[in-house]
């Protein structure tokens, strides 16, 4: 009797709703980005002295180009991020010791910024704390308790540190765009590279707003004997070290003994 009841209180509302009502399906943007890399992996050789990635693509529209603010592109490329710690050291007494110390939970091990124009003419705060484009923003948290009061001058000094090792940079202009249609970034990559999956992304902007998002992976990877230095290092430490002893007793032995024949009479 109570569902009965139930079902007679529902049914004029259920009436009432539109027979096609259904969720609403986000709409795509007006301007969509369709993008390509020159490759999508890096062989790391023994011979490896970096190398080179062209990201390209068009803009997608089914109108006309909008009238005001001309169309910006962001693109980066972000390399595995790594667990590290920021030391600060002072000299006290003629002996050099830490006095404060910052973890970084996650720091990408290479980060470039491409862009169109300068990126604080084109990215406002709200969107780069967002999407986490700008190198700053980059680091993704502080892992453990803080042991000092302000950590931007540690990041600072990582930021500083890794931007003089090339592994940190903002090309502002870089991104060249024609006709608002399409564009293209040669991203340049240094030898000291870490193997790992590294992420491309592409930015679309218009009037200070992110339109348009796009991702691509790239695999760096080591191969031929690198690999397998690498591999045995990682899996059989042992063997690694003992090879590593027995090579630097041989060379230290045909030194000794190339020195003696020079000096012989």
């Amino acid at each position: 009797m109570i569902r009965h009841a139930l079902f007679a209180a529902l049914a004029p509302v259920l009436l009432a709703l539109p027979a096609n009502a259904q969720p609403a399906t986000p709409q795509p943007p007006p301007e969509q980005i369709v993008a390509g890399l020159s490759r999508d992996d890096v062989d790391i050789t023994t011979s490896f002295d970096g190398s080179e990635i062209i990201i390209y693509g068009a803009i997608k529209r089914e109108t006309q180009i909008p009238a005001g603010a001309p169309l910006d592109v962001i693109v980066t490329l972000e390399g595995p991020a790594q667990a590290l710690t920021v030391r600060h050291k002072e000299r006290r007494l003629g002996i050099w010791i830490n006095t404060g110390r910052v973890s970084v939970g996650a720091a990408p091990s290479f980060y470039v910024v491409a862009t169109t124009r300068p990126l604080h003419l084109i990215l406002p705060t709200a969107e780069d704390q967002r999407h986490r484009i700008s190198i700053p923003l980059a680091m993704r948290a502080f892992a453990g308790p803080m042991e000092v009061e302000d950590a931007v001058p540690y990041t600072e000094a990582l930021i500083r540190l890794r931007r003089a090792s090339d592994l940190y940079r903002q090309d502002d202009g870089a991104v060249r765009l024609a006709e608002q249609t399409l564009f293209r970034a040669d991203v340049r990559l240094p030898a000291n590279l870490v193997e790992g999956v590294y992420s491309t992304r592409i930015f679309l902007l218009r009037d200070g707003r992110v339109i348009d998002t796009f991702r691509a992976p790239i695999e760096v990877r080591k191969v031929g004997l690198e690999r397998w230095l690498y591999r045995l290092a990682l899996e059989q430490p042992f063997i690694y070290g003992i090879m590593s002893l027995a090579i630097a007793v041989a060379a230290g032995w045909g030194a000794s003994a190339a020195f003696r024949l020079v000096k012989r009479p």
